[in-house]
């Protein structure tokens, strides 16, 4: 049993957790909401659930459908269910310990199963799903998009890069801390590079700057709901595969992320020969209960 549900009268009620994830600091981080038992839920609350909590994802546990597996794993943005993403993934490795299981997990998901390793504390997982490269948008619209002069693009190693392991993001180097900081999305260059890019997540964006062994970075998809997002496990494993790719060499970095919006998150990112290890830690914030009714609630007399 991986949580709590029943139905009492015309109510359903099921358990959740509230894990900020990414880091050890409440408050701070990705804050992820997860279902650890989500097998008796309506397949039409999932998205509701997701959109009623805002978070970039939520994700729902349910027992295992193969017998090596740990559990299975939907993960739900405010609009859409996606096939992975980095911090419910490390979140649910995690809540998972929290209740006994581990350290060694396997976890099903969209893109297949995962290899995890994780304490009620902290996770790390393994993805050897292939590096996708889907495109190279504009150095000008990827800057109008992120709302920076284009001289604020670094081309010295690579050119703004669509690239998958799992999500599609657009992978751009800029010049400077300074040009991060400045980052300020334009929305309609959103919907432009949306439409040229039909398979771009809504033309996610991850911008970084490089210093030495630590990557500084952002990301942005405000066509899904996130207007900016404090920590990004999978835009990490995407850069990760590339930069591997590019340097014919393993590649491992701390990524910091997170801090310009008052989050701040840190991950751990190694990438080598055609695996991506993506690790933090996280912190329980809030726990409670769903109460969902599958009644349509009466109209109150006194308000009309």
């Amino acid at each position: 049993m991986l949580g709590f549900s029943q139905q009492s009268g015309a109510f359903f009620m099921t358990d959740y957790i509230v894990l900020d994830v990414f880091t050890d600091t409440p408050f701070g981080g990705n804050p992820l909401a997860v279902i650890p038992d989500a097998t008796d839920l309506p397949e039409a609350e999932l998205q509701k659930i997701a959109r009623e909590f805002n978070f970039s994802e939520t994700v729902f546990l349910y027992p295992p459908e193969e017998p090596a597996d740990t559990a299975r794993l939907r993960i739900f943005t405010p609009t859409m269910e996606i096939p992975f993403a980095g911090h419910p993934t490390i979140g649910a490795a995690i809540a998972l310990a929290q209740q006994g299981h581990g350290p060694a997990m396997r976890l099903a998901l969209g893109v297949g199963p995962l290899t995890a390793r994780a304490t009620p504390t902290e996770a790390s997982f393994d993805t050897a799903v292939p590096l996708d490269i889907l495109g190279q948008p504009s150095p000008a619209l990827v800057a109008r998009a992120l709302g920076l002069p284009e001289s604020a693009i670094c081309l010295d190693t690579h050119a703004p890069t669509l690239a998958s392991v799992g999500l599609p993001f657009t992978l751009t180097e800029l010049t400077s801390r300074a040009a991060l900081a400045a980052c300020s999305p334009d929305t309609e260059a959103f919907r432009e590079g949306a439409a040229a890019y039909k398979g771009a997540l809504d033309f996610a964006q991850f911008a970084y700057w490089q210093d030495g062994e630590t990557l500084h970075a952002r990301m942005f998809a405000p066509l899904d709901n996130i207007p900016e997002d404090p920590a990004t496990g999978s835009a990490c494993a995407a850069l990760g595969a590339f930069l591997a790719r590019l340097s014919s060499a393993p590649v491992a970095f701390t990524v910091l992320q997170g801090s310009d919006m008052g989050r701040p998150s840190r991950i751990g990112l190694q990438a080598r020969d055609g695996s991506v290890t993506i690790a933090g830690q996280a912190v329980k914030t809030m726990q409670g209960q769903l109460t969902l009714s599958p009644l349509p609630l009466a109209k109150s007399p006194e308000l009309g």
